[in-house]
């Protein structure tokens, strides 16, 4: 293992990206003289409010698990600036690409709700997640999670031998849309879906869902990153990632075989169902 520097994360959602650019604010401003005092006091407190929304959300939710906390450790210490993944695709590997806490958590939460025992995940990265919601199966449960990079399937799968309930996780190593049609025609049903992989292929990965047998009738769709650091409704030019983001979520919207609620849960959570 590679260890990279420490480094702080950057602001990878909308409250992260805002409430540092509220802080940068206030910091300036408090510099000038003169600034009316009501003005600068009313900056300080929105900076305040949305830096500490975060904090305290972490502080009020249920601890990860041991093992979850040693995954995240053992991510962060990998220097992911110096590896790449597979020619499949041409996304940069990096420690921000972790689904975290708060996320972890309400997968957990979804997982029982929806009493599932079978959950799919298209793009696994190191496996926080996946060993999320394998902590919620029961002992017979299943988690099967799609990715396509094998440095960071064999990474993930080191970190599931630490915990009790890494037995429940099978990995396959292939482009999700070749295992998604593998697992249709092998007639595999599944409870819960959560997609987190290539923005690109979002589209194609709910399409193959709705299209085939592979979500069981009360099936639960959850899908990462649909806010995409607010460049779908934000003015200005946004990366490819940020189109392929708004491009889906229009796709949802247009959509009649289901219905859908997108969550501000940190860059975005939509939950999907068929109707």
């Amino acid at each position: 293992m590679t260890v990279a520097p420490t480094v702080a994360p950057r602001p990878v959602t909308p409250l992260g990206i805002l409430a540092v650019q509220l802080e940068h604010l206030t910091q300036q401003i408090e510099g000038l003289e003169n600034v009316d005092a009501n003005l600068k006091s009313q900056l300080r407190q929105a900076s305040e409010l949305a830096n500490g929304l975060d904090p305290y959300i972490n502080s009020c939710t249920t601890p990860e698990s041991p093992a979850l906390a040693a995954l995240v450790k053992r991510t962060q210490a990998e220097n992911w600036s110096k590896r790449f993944s597979d020619s499949e695709t041409v996304q940069q590997l990096e420690q921000e690409m972790l689904s975290g806490h708060i996320e972890g958590q309400t997968l957990k939460f979804f997982v029982h709700l929806t009493r599932a025992k079978r959950v799919l995940e298209i793009g696994m990265f190191t496996g926080y997640s996946a060993l999320a919601m394998a902590e919620a199966l029961p002992d017979d449960g299943e988690v099967v999670a799609c990715e396509v990079d094998a440095y960071v399937a064999e990474f993930a799968q080191q970190c599931f031998k630490e915990s009790p309930h890494g037995h429940k996780i099978s990995v396959k190593v292939a482009p999700a849309l070749l295992t998604l049609k593998e697992l249709a025609a092998a007639g595999d049903v599944f409870d819960l879906v959560f997609i987190d992989a290539d923005k690109a292929g979002y589209v194609d990965y709910l399409n193959l869902l709705l299209d085939t047998k592979l979500l069981a009738p009360n099936a639960l769709i959850c899908v990462d990153n649909t806010l995409m650091q607010g460049q779908p409704y934000l003015s200005g030019e946004a990366t490819a990632n940020g189109v392929a983001i708004a491009k889906f979520n229009q796709a949802v919207v247009d959509d009649p075989r289901i219905e859908q609620v997108l969550l501000p849960l940190r860059d975005g959570l939509t939950l999907i169902r068929r109707v």
